[in-house]
């Protein structure tokens, strides 16, 4: 196979961002005086075999995009036996007026550089674009310590089970500082209604007790395999806050696919000190309300799976319960009291009987508008010569020419990127053997 690897990365303007809408506030951005962790993945996945051609996308605040762009070409720069190439505004322009000449320009709210589901269906676009048969997703804020990384990350995808079912879409798991994917639950008299960590927790031990792949329950965004069969069919949603990865999971299941989950694929997660925690939470309820909405209109939908709750056991069900706004509320106010950073809590109250509903409401509906459009527009830009050439101009033209201010550090110009590396080594994928629970 090969794959595209495929890294968002976000870089701020300041230490602190206050973000214009729901869907730009991120666990953490990079300030643009900083490295960031950036460097770190990129170090550990030098070390990995068979990585042909990485994309990193770079989200940035309008005010710093070029120098955004600058910072992560120098960073890129230092890794000289990746092939690396960086995308940013300039070739999303270059996407959207492509759109525009194919009759697609309704659809280009589906890609961008704001939002979580955005940045990861242009870096779709970019792998269909280029001919890709799968993409690998990583965050910026990993470290892969298994040079088989990549070779396991592609075990079994495109292939069938013995039952016959294709197996289009896995995932690994994140070990955490501590070494362990358990999450960090807090079982606290304030979290008696938010029990999200232990449920997690429970689903993932049974996980980790079966065979190597199994029907997965959860999405590691930063450990995520696509085959192309799956993401030229189904988009990420560009209007859920945050949780897109678990959420693409739902979107497979309505149409008729799944994501497997293989416990042999794993890497280490070591993200920043991000947002607030009462910030945290408020984006969980934008994310939740949203959810649970769409879900519920899903249902009335003919031409859907119907996904119910009682079928994501232990985790996420409880979550896409009726009843899940009263235990937001709850939640928020006993936190405000047991945790600190009241004021955010209780703001996040205030966003669950307001702004997070009517968000819901207003959206609940729109994905499915799009991801009706989604196969087209994957089919017309499939291979696309003239997007490509365009692109490749783009990237060229930035990469020959030096980031002078990275830090003080040393950069070199790049050759042209060349997005058609060699694959995987066919015969590290020609007699596996799949381990399943069918």
């Amino acid at each position: 196979m090969n794959p595209l690897v495929i890294i968002p990365t976000f870089v701020s303007a300041r230490d602190h961002v206050r973000a214009s809408s729901p869907l730009a506030v991120y666990d953490h951005a990079t300030p643009l005086h900083q490295p960031g962790e950036l460097p770190r993945l990129l170090s550990s996945l030098a070390n990995v075999r068979g990585v042909g051609q990485v994309c990193v996308l770079v989200a940035a605040e309008r005010a710093v995009e070029v120098k955004a762009l600058q910072k992560v070409q120098g960073i890129c720069a230092q890794f000289p036996t990746l092939a690396i190439t960086v995308v940013g505004a300039p070739e999303l322009s270059l996407i959207r007026q492509r759109f525009e000449q194919l009759k697609l320009g309704s659809n280009v709210q589906a890609i961008g550089l704001e939002g979580y589901s955005a940045i990861r269906n242009l870096g779709l676009v970019v792998a269909n674009i280029f001919g890709h048969d799968s993409v690998v997703f990583l965050d910026d804020d990993e470290i892969i310590e298994d040079p088989e990384f990549l070779v396991k990350g592609i075990y079994g995808l495109g292939k069938l089970t013995k039952r016959g079912i294709p197996i289009l879409a896995k995932t690994g798991y994140y070990l955490n500082s501590e070494g362990t994917y358990h999450s960090r639950s807090q079982d606290k008299w304030y979290n008696r209604f938010w029990q999200q960590g232990s449920a997690f927790n429970e689903w993932i031990d049974q996980a980790m007790r079966g065979p190597r792949l199994s029907r997965s329950n959860h999405v590691c965004g930063g450990c995520l395999a696509l085959h192309h069969e799956a993401y030229k069919r189904v988009c990420f949603d560009p209007w859920i806050v945050r949780g897109e990865d678990l959420d693409y999971m739902l979107n497979l299941r309505m149409y008729g696919s799944d994501i497997w989950f293989d416990n042999k694929w794993v890497l280490l997660h070591l993200p920043p000190a991000g947002t607030s925690e009462g910030t945290r939470f408020r984006q969980d309820i934008f994310r939740w309300l949203y959810e649970y909405r769409k879900m519920e209109f899903s249902r009335t939908q003919i031409d859907l799976q119907q996904v119910k709750p009682s079928s994501l056991e232990p985790y996420p069900g409880p979550f896409l319960e009726p009843g899940i706004r009263k235990r937001i509320k709850r939640t928020a106010l006993l936190r405000s009291i047991g945790r600190p950073d009241r004021q955010a809590y209780l703001q996040a109250s205030h966003a669950a009987s307001d702004e997070a509903a009517i968000y819901a409401s207003q959206n609940c509906s729109k994905y499915f508008e799009l991801q009706y459009a989604w196969p087209q527009v994957m089919a017309r830009t499939e291979n696309d010569e003239i997007l490509r050439a365009a692109l490749l101009e783009s990237t060229a033209l930035r990469s020959s020419v030096p980031a002078a201010a990275q830090g003080g550090s040393q950069t070199r110009p790049q050759t042209r990127p060349q997005f058609d590396q060699p694959s995987l080594d066919p015969g590290l994928t020609s007699e596996i053997r799949l381990n399943l629970a069918e």
